[in-house]
């Protein structure tokens, strides 16, 4: 008969999600992993097969955890007409908190975008369905703010703010001013008014 779990598997998982986030996939080390989780090499390989299989089991807490409520208000089946601007600038405040991951390393998925191991066809596949989710939430908060507006200029607006947050991620690590000034634009371009 095998040994009962002593742990709890979810606090070792945001454990590692913090270690991956901040170091990424490579950069993670295993004693680190070991140290945080509480779990020793044997223990992680039994529970997640792998350092990979922690990795994967933390990348899917960080988007049910961390992304996905973010995004509520924009997968809502109805959608306020200032859910946008709030998720934005939400985010803004975030990335500027001293301190928190978000403003120290970003966005865990943005990073692994950039990483050796985003060559890895399942998670490059996370990967592009975590942009279109995005790209989706967003286009529906688009069309809530801007129902003036046509598909296509709904669908371009919902592009840019898509790739002006991805931007703010990947500065904020060298240029916090910088990420933040990407997502005043994203404000700007949504509610059609001078950046702020």
């Amino acid at each position: 008969m095998g040994r009962a779990q002593t742990y709890d598997r979810a606090d070792a998982v945001r454990a590692a999600r913090g270690v991956f986030w901040e170091l990424g996939y490579d950069g993670a080390p295993l004693p680190e992993l070991e140290r945080v989780t509480g779990l020793n090499r044997s223990s992680i390989y039994h529970a997640f097969g792998s350092k990979r299989g922690l990795f994967d089991a933390a990348v899917e807490s960080y988007l049910d955890e961390v992304v996905r409520p973010r995004l509520t208000p924009l997968v809502a089946a109805t959608v306020a007409p200032d859910a946008l601007e709030g998720y934005l600038t939400g985010l803004r405040a975030a990335l500027r908190q001293p301190s928190s991951l978000p403003s120290t390393s970003g966005c865990l998925l943005v990073n692994t975008a950039s990483a050796p191991i985003a060559r890895d066809e399942a998670v490059a596949h996370v990967i592009a369905e975590y942009r279109s989710e995005l790209r989706t939430a967003f286009g529906r908060g688009v069309a809530a703010r801007r129902p003036d507006l046509g598909a296509t200029e709904i669908g371009t607006l919902a592009d840019a703010c898509t790739g002006l947050v991805v931007s703010a991620f990947a500065l904020v690590r060298v240029d916090a001013d910088a990420a933040s000034d990407a997502l005043g634009t994203a404000i700007a371009l949504v509610t059609g008014s001078p950046q702020s």
